[in-house]
């Protein structure tokens, strides 16, 4: 397959899910797959060693940096929602914790309406793409994706298990297990092998063609997706040397450019809310209210500590640094190896729901943004934790800000937008002291550093407002579902059209009680199934 022969399949998107969308449909052998990403694709050593991962977010060489509209909830901050721009999208810049959820979070998605998006339907495909060394029934060991044990050696990471034991959690021998018995406190694991990034791109793509059936082209941006006589038909593209062309697919076009960029594109080629549409000058094809709407993010906010003993800030004076490098280089451990987090607790508020609504991630150091967005590291010892909330209520939306295709959308949400959301947050803050008010931790606590020891009720609440961040899962724009406001139907077919899917993080109905990348891969690699029935009965 040339650059641009017509093949039977175009993914728009090499992200985590068209990764992985697109490696499974290039093995079965009777599809010619182009998997069209904007960024680069060749491997990057930014990406690959897992320190450098500062390097990467609000960098524009990776990562969109889409401008959010000010939000009154958070005191009128406008912000930035990364976004990958590179072959492997948000796993090839994230923070690399995998985790996956509970299953009631699934069970909820059927309940909506997603019939076949159980836990139960789930699980097989988590344990179809999973090389996981904890073995059991609930993990699979010869999968492309490869999950690895945390690498680093801090006594504090195990101290601060035990006193969140002693606070009330309970310790779980594997968050990524029994989905029904996803509570509790647990080492992080990693999205890795062998001490380095392992991405989407890495496990489905990056290195093989299968026998030449898969075309990656990289730069490219997709203007829109041509739709004639009620089927998707091929895709406008800007070429990476500048020039338009169209591409065409003999058996259809697959959607996985991520939440925020795919309902934009749905937009752009005439499917969307036709009133938003006619008034940015685009002709509606399909007049679909829910494409944009349902927009969903987590919500937290970073506590920290100063303490006695080994961190992170504490091993980049002297000549740690250097020793960290060779423990990397010959062992592939330390510090270089570091996930965003090494623990967490997933917390469960018994009536709200079985699942957690709180995720306590704990961080063997911890940072202070400027705010020009650098990252700076006190060299003094400190952990931190990431209070976050898994269920907000907020809803927001995506709207084209004009019909130009490289334009940034309008990305209008409130963070803090529910009525419970800051007490939520609260609750965690609240929670998280707590815990390290318990021994053996306290026996290492100096102070309070984020927010304070002395912030409280109100102050507390202010904090939470100033201080609060997207924790970057944006999810649910073109939600799927049985219902008329769907975008989606359940096999992933875009509603009202012919060979067109949507296979990424939009269509989840609601957020999972997890950071949403294994779940954005599981999402690839159910799709391939569902796609490719439709493929085999066209």
């Amino acid at each position: 397959m040339s650059m641009y022969d017509q093949p039977d399949i175009i993914i728009i998107g090499g992200g985590s899910s068209g990764c992985a969308l697109a490696g499974r449909l290039a093995e079965r052998g009777d599809l010619t797959i182009m998997l069209i990403e904007a960024g680069k694709a060749a491997p990057d050593r930014n990406t690959h060693i897992p320190a450098l991962v500062a390097k990467l977010v609000m960098n524009p060489a990776y990562d969109w940096m889409y401008p959010t509209e000010p939000d009154a909830s958070t005191n009128g901050q406008p912000g930035f929602w990364p976004a990958g721009r590179i072959l492997g999208g948000g796993s090839a810049i994230n923070g690399m914790m995998y985790i996956r959820g509970h299953a009631e979070d699934y069970d909820n998605w059927e309940k909506a309406g997603a019939t076949g998006w159980s836990y139960a339907d789930c699980l097989p495909f988590f344990r179809r793409m999973e090389s996981n060394p904890r073995g059991g029934p609930f993990h699979g060991n010869d999968g492309p994706l490869h999950i690895s044990e945390s690498r680093l050696d801090y006594p504090l990471t195990d101290i601060w298990m035990q006193s969140a034991v002693h606070a009330g959690i309970a310790r779980n021998a594997d968050l990524n297990g029994d989905g029904y018995n996803a509570i509790g406190v647990d080492r992080v694991q990693a999205s890795q092998r062998n001490g380095n990034r392992w991405s989407a791109a890495d496990a489905y793509v990056r290195g093989k063609n299968y026998n030449g059936r898969l075309k990656i082209c990289d730069q490219t941006i997709v203007r829109k997706i041509l739709i004639e006589h009620g089927a998707a038909t091929g895709v406008e593209i800007i070429a990476n040397d500048g020039t338009v062309r169209t591409i065409y697919a003999k058996q259809g076009v697959i959607l996985a450019a991520g939440a925020i960029a795919s309902p934009k594109l749905l937009m752009l080629s005439g499917i969307g809310p036709a009133d938003h549409l006619q008034a940015t000058g685009i002709t509606p094809i399909i007049d679909s209210p829910g494409v944009g709407a349902n927009l969903q993010d987590h919500v937290g906010a970073n506590v920290a500590w100063r303490v006695r003993g080994r961190t992170i800030n504490s091993d980049l004076r002297g000549l740690r640094p250097a020793k960290a490098v060779l423990d990397y280089l010959f062992r592939r451990r330390g510090m270089i190896t570091a996930a965003i987090s090494n623990a967490q607790a997933m917390v469960q508020i018994p009536e709200k729901r079985a699942a957690a609504s709180l995720q306590l991630a704990f961080s063997p150091f911890s940072f202070d943004i400027l705010p020009n967005g650098e990252r700076v590291m006190p060299k003094d010892p400190m952990i931190s934790m990431l209070v976050c909330a898994l269920h907000p209520q907020a809803r927001g939306s995506i709207r084209l800000r004009s019909s130009d295709p490289m334009a940034s959308p309008v990305i209008t949400h409130q963070l803090l937008g529910g009525s419970e959301d800051v007490d939520l947050l609260m609750t965690g803050v609240s929670l998280a002291r707590n815990i390290m008010a318990q021994r053996p931790m306290a026996d290492h606590v100096i102070a309070e550093a984020k927010p304070g020891p002395n912030i409280e009720g109100d102050a507390l609440k202010q904090w939470i407002r100033q201080q609060a961040i997207s924790c970057f899962h944006p999810v649910g724009s073109c939600r799927m579902g049985s219902d008329d406001k769907a975008v989606v139907s359940p096999d992933l077919q875009v509603k009202g059209l012919n060979r067109l899917w949507v296979a990424d993080c939009s269509i989840m109905p609601e957020l999972v009680s997890a950071n949403t990348n294994a779940t954005a891969i599981m999402i690839g690699e159910k799709a391939s199934d569902h796609i490719g029935k439709a493929l085999n009965h066209g």
